[in-house]
């Protein structure tokens, strides 16, 4: 079996090899032919190389050969598309409906040039998307045979139509740009990344973001320019503005999760979340064309000056990202995408002063049921892991005890106390953006120091002794003395 699919393919390759001799010398129909009889046949050839489970070694060569079929088969079409244009225009051609305006004699048909109208319609498309994008037949097949995905006609009709539609939308077709945010794409990066407790999400959409978040365990500040109605878990409500015109006031060094507007937007807005937000840790989606470009200063502001640590490409593209409203083909994606991740550092600035930051590749199959890590961990870690590192972090910030979480909250907890009326965990939570782990802590230390007591409906109030209390308060001096107390008494 092994020699006859050895020979199969011999006798492929020179058919092959006569259709690119065709082409080269100008003969599109007959290259057209021999192309297209080839390239079926060495999709068959792959189809049985596969089931009879034979070397990747002859799969990956008879994927090769449909590759070059279909690119030959392409730019046979693309050139008996523009004869026919040419000849449509000089009127030695019919056009749609106006064979009775030429002699009969002199009628030149689609037929005649080898081309279906369908083909036609296909070929015209490959060449607007040439024109648009020099290069793009060849990238997209050989795109797909270095991924190891067949180099189909359907996948490169479709990214012929993404190159045209891409590039002609205009602003008013695009919006406000919301693009949803594929689930495979942060579950990956919530695998692979822990983040502070609480995040903020400030172009929410419609949740797509959101709710993986509120399911791996964090609480999340959402906000958006649209006024969708979106509300987190908690029954909060989104803020609606613009985020460049934002300040961050008792958030700032919150860490960020998004997915910003494409185009000269992600540079302003992620320029404005470092130099005003100050993120301790910011994770953007991005098109990896994001790390080229020198002529915008945001762009060097946040690749140049202040870089991520550490990049996550998508080896397998995600699904396709369709803006909202979208109704035509459901189309498969053709960008190549990244989470960027900065980190701040201990005196403000991001990344290494040299610039360089770490590139890791990434294929978000594998990640499909991983579970994320511990909301708080503020680290990383590597794609894969072994048995005996398990918890093996690269943290650049060790994860804090709840413990330390309320010696941090402690004192702007006891401030909140002077304004308020009765309350409960849930309240004391929103009120100064803790988790409601930390929220229950800091009620039972201020119980204990007797700053705050329980009434009869279970709602807390601030006690004579909690009321006295002022700003210059040692807070976490009486914290200590009173666990030092505690576990004395234990």
């Amino acid at each position: 079996m092994s020699d006859i699919a050895v020979r199969d393919q011999s006798d492929l390759a020179a058919t092959v090899d006569r259709a690119r001799a065709l082409l080269d010398d100008g003969d599109y129909q007959a290259a057209l032919m021999l192309s297209s009889g080839a390239y079926d046949n060495a999709k068959a050839a792959v189809t049985f190389a596969s089931r009879v489970k034979a070397g990747e070694q002859l799969i990956g060569k008879a994927r090769r050969m449909q590759a070059d079929a279909l690119l030959i088969e392409s730019r046979a079409k693309i050139a008996l598309a523009d004869q026919v244009d040419e000849a449509q225009a000089s009127g030695v051609m019919a056009g749609q409906g106006r064979p009775k305006n030429i002699p009969h004699e002199n009628v030149f048909t689609l037929e005649d040039a080898g081309l279906t109208a369908k083909q036609l319609h296909e070929a015209r498309q490959l060449r607007d998307a040439e024109s648009k994008e020099p290069g793009i037949v060849e990238r997209a097949i050989q795109a797909r045979v270095e991924t190891g995905m067949e180099p189909s006609r359907r996948a490169l009709k479709q990214a012929a139509g993404h190159a045209i539609g891409t590039k002609t939308a205009t602003n008013d077709e695009k919006g406000d740009q919301l693009y949803e945010t594929p689930i495979e794409a942060t579950r990956t990066v919530l695998a692979l990344e822990s983040f502070s407790e609480i995040i903020k999400e400030p172009f929410v959409g419609k949740a797509a973001i959101l709710r993986p978040l509120e399911a791996a365990g964090y609480d999340v500040q959402i906000s958006d320019l649209v006024d969708r109605g979106i509300c987190t878990q908690h029954g909060e409500l989104q803020q609606v503005g613009d985020f460049l015109l934002s300040d961050p006031g008792e958030t700032v060094g919150t860490d960020i999760f998004t997915n910003p507007p494409y185009g000269d937007l992600a540079n302003k807005c992620l320029a404005h979340a470092l130099r005003v937000h100050q993120p301790r840790k910011m994770a953007a989606l991005l098109n990896l064309n994001f790390m080229c470009g020198f002529d915008d200063p945001d762009r060097r502001y946040v690749m140049d000056e202040n870089p991520p640590s550490r990049v996550y490409v998508f080896t397998r593209r995600l699904p396709m990202m369709h803006r909202d409203g979208w109704s035509g083909n459901i189309a498969s994606s053709q960008m190549n995408t990244g989470f960027f991740v900065w980190e701040r550092n201990e005196d403000g600035s991001y990344g290494r002063r040299d610039g360089s930051f770490k590139v890791i590749r990434v294929d978000w199959k594998a990640f499909e049921n991983a579970e994320a890590l511990p909301p708080g961990a503020g680290g990383h870690r590597a794609p894969m892991g072994f048995a005996e590192a398990e918890d093996d972090f690269s943290r650049t910030t060790p994860r804090k005890t709840t413990d330390e979480r309320v010696d941090e909250e402690i004192q702007r907890a006891i401030l909140w106390l002077k304004e308020l009326e009765p309350f409960d965990a849930a309240a004391l939570r929103r009120g100064i953006g803790v988790r409601d782990s930390v929220a229950v802590a800091i009620i039972d230390v201020m119980s204990g120091l007797d700053l705050i007591k329980q009434g009869e409906d279970g709602m807390w109030m601030p006690t004579g002794a909690g009321m006295k209390l002022t700003a210059d308060a040692n807070a976490h001096e009486m914290v200590q003395a009173w666990r030092a107390g505690r576990a004395v008494a234990a």
